[in-house]
């Protein structure tokens, strides 16, 4: 722990570690994987980075958003711990280059998005470098039950288990017991070893206004000239919102702008690094703005429209007043905002029809199969990520076993003509380098090549193919591109009878839809609570505070009617006593 403490203040400017930090991090060192269930800033980063700088080997680090990722390394390289990402938006060479220094141990900690575990090149190339921490952030999407479920997340436990990971470490700092107890169980970690600390935070007000929709602008903007000026969040649900808001309060003369995921990388990025240095910027945002931001003076966070959940207000709220000092966080309740987001929960739930008539294709295919996922979104009108969901329920009723995603689609552009090429090889490697290239047909400057038709022309596995155009990539001979992402499947058990499995998987989604709807009207409960709302919040997550807050919207409100009798009172005292007087 001498060690420990060294690199804390050392490495990271701090002398004393916050609540569970240490027992976190002591479990890792042991050897032990953890859950480390935290508050949105209390500190659930450093107990992967710290780890990472004393054991040997690379920390993994799963994250949900490119904008998470590129805030943290970007602190991290301030203070001189090698860090990268990989993501779209490098391009072939830089992408190579991360790997490289991944591999080489150059790298303490590479940061990856979930989805990137489908690409094929990615996961080999990952399983050849030993692993010390595979840290997941987010990690209550892994749940079913969670209030994100992505089934990306699935796949995580047991890439863990291929890439032969030395120990796992679960983040979030937004899971009921039920999500706890299902993160456990997918990773193998033992319940003792999950690290809670206290949900609430007495530096955070909790503010509820009800409002209506036309009177809303005004409102937000009134809370904003009222109070001192100071970094501000104010979530919307839609894109258009985002930029109609922003619009309004720029014109009033507020420093705000926009942020959602519809602008391109680079604008999100300008606008990130515009709040960052700024004392006073409003970002009218989605979502994605947010999460992972190391920005410690936040004052404001405002909930245009109502969050979708209580884990999500609970991890938006979480990033006001990291530097504990008070910070207020409203949520303006309006009505009309709850059939926009019921109308978002009914749009995830397929008709029975299109469950089956999916089911009948998937089981109408033979033993081994792959598929695009936007091909069948579009075939049986279910949005791609609800296909995805149903797939993952048929891996875990053990009817399909996933393998390999593999890209359809390889395009390259030579760096070098093909003789300079072939130049550097002989022998049986540079004859079979010029056997895989005169299977490319060149477009205007790029060459496609189909490398399942590939290797069976040149009677090989197709997996050399891909290695020699990688080998090629890596050397700096091409550039490689992939597309048409095709999920691989095996059937392990037949579906005598697709209807009745349909019929069960529609229930399920429609168990779902009953959750998500039931999710909501916790938030509008909470909004309406004739009692402390801030210890109903963090009873919401396994916490009970031993007295009122003091500071929610009932407490204040409470106390100003106590303040108001008793002043009546004095006053009719007073009246007496003078008369007796």
């Amino acid at each position: 722990m001498e060690t420990l403490g060294h690199q804390l203040q050392t490495r990271f400017g701090f002398n004393h570690f916050k609540p569970g930090q240490k027992e976190v991090i002591e479990q890792l060192m042991a050897g032990r994987s953890t859950v480390a269930l935290f508050p949105t800033g209390a500190g659930k980063s450093l107990c992967y980075q710290l780890p990472a700088l004393l054991l040997p080997g690379l920390t993994l680090v799963i994250s949900p958003l490119i904008a998470l990722m590129k805030d943290q390394i970007d602190a991290l390289t301030a203070r001189g711990i090698a860090a990268a990402r990989l993501d779209s938006t490098l391009d072939a060479p830089s992408y190579q280059t991360v790997l490289n220094r991944a591999r080489s141990g150059e790298i303490r900690l590479l940061y990856v998005a979930p989805e990137r575990f489908n690409n094929e090149r990615f996961r080999q190339a990952i399983e050849r470098i030993p692993i010390a921490v595979f840290a997941v952030d987010e990690a209550h999407c892994i749940s079913e039950w969670g209030h994100n479920f992505r089934p990306d997340y699935l796949k995580l436990a047991e890439f863990a288990r291929r890439c032969q990971a030395q120990r796992i470490l679960a983040l979030t700092a937004t899971a009921t017991v039920k999500v706890q107890q299902d993160i456990c169980l997918a990773f193998g970690i033992d319940p003792a070893n999950a690290v809670r600390t206290p949900f609430y935070r007495p530096n955070l007000t909790l503010l509820f206004s009800t409002v209506t929709e036309h009177v809303r602008d005004k409102l937000l903007a009134d809370k904003l000239r009222q109070r001192p000026a100071g970094p501000t969040i104010v979530y919307v649900t839609l894109q258009r919102t985002a930029e109609e808001v922003a619009k309004q309060l720029a014109a009033t003369g507020f420093e705000a702008r926009a942020y959602h995921a519809g602008m391109k990388d680079e604008h999100r990025a300008e606008v990130q690094d515009w709040f960052m240095n700024s004392d006073q910027a409003i970002v009218v945002a989605t979502i994605a703005f947010g999460m992972g931001i190391d920005k410690a003076n936040i004052r404001y966070v405002y909930h245009y429209n109502l969050p979708k959940s209580l884990e999500n207000y609970a991890q938006e709220i979480g990033r006001a007043g990291r530097d504990g000092q008070p910070s207020s966080c409203e949520m303006l309740v309006c009505g009309d905002d709850r059939n926009t987001l019921e109308n978002f929960i009914y749009g995830d739930t397929p008709a029975l029809p299109a469950v089956q008539s999916l089911v009948t294709e998937l089981f109408s295919e033979g033993e081994q199969f792959d598929i695009s996922v936007h091909e069948l979104s579009a075939q049986h009108d279910i949005r791609p990520l609800v296909v995805r969901t149903l797939l993952t329920y048929l891996e875990l009723d053990g009817y399909l076993e996933g393998g390999t995603p593999y890209y359809s689609s390889y395009k390259f552009r030579p760096l070098l003509d093909s003789k300079q090429i072939l130049a550097r090889f002989d022998g049986e490697r540079r004859e079979f380098l010029a056997n895989v290239l005169r299977q490319s047909k060149k477009a205007k400057t790029w060459f496609q090549i189909d490398l399942d038709q590939a290797a069976r022309r040149l009677n090989c596995a197709r997996q050399r193919v891909l290695a020699a155009l990688d080998y090629l990539g890596e050397q700096g001979m091409l550039e490689l591109q992939t597309s048409r992402l095709r999920l691989r499947y095996r059937r392990l058990k037949p579906a005598a009878n697709p209807q009745p499995l349909a019929a069960e998987l529609h229930q399920r989604m429609l168990k779902r839809e009953a959750a998500d709807l039931a999710r909501l009207r916790q938030v509008l409960a909470l909004a309406g609570h004739n009692r402390c709302q801030t210890n109903a919040l963090a009873q919401h997550f396994g916490d009970n505070l031993e007295q009122a807050c003091g500071h929610c919207s009932h407490c204040l409100q409470r106390s100003s009617t106590n303040n108001s009798k008793r002043n009546a009172n004095y006053q009719r005292h007073g009246t007496i006593i003078d008369e007796a007087v």
